[in-house]
């Protein structure tokens, strides 16, 4: 049985705050483990994937729906 996805919801909130809670999410986080981040910060279209890609974390998905943006990250 796999262990259930961490959720960081950051609507409301202008970057870098949507980053920064993934970023605490993940660093509190197991190896493996995976964390949906929402948000409705259009800039965190470009500083989530960025920031993974930066720390070696892997964007399993991202999507937009009802005006919010959701991240599937994996540590």
């Amino acid at each position: 049985m796999s262990d259930p996805t961490i959720l960081v919801d950051a609507r409301g909130h202008r970057c870098p705050v949507p980053t920064l809670r993934l970023r605490r999410a993940l660093e509190e986080a197991p190896a493996g483990a995976v964390v949906r981040l929402l948000a409705d910060d259009p800039l965190a279209r470009i500083d989530v994937p960025h920031f993974a890609a930066g720390i070696g974390a892997q964007v399993l998905e991202a999507a937009e729906a009802d005006g919010a943006l959701s991240f599937l990250v994996r540590k």
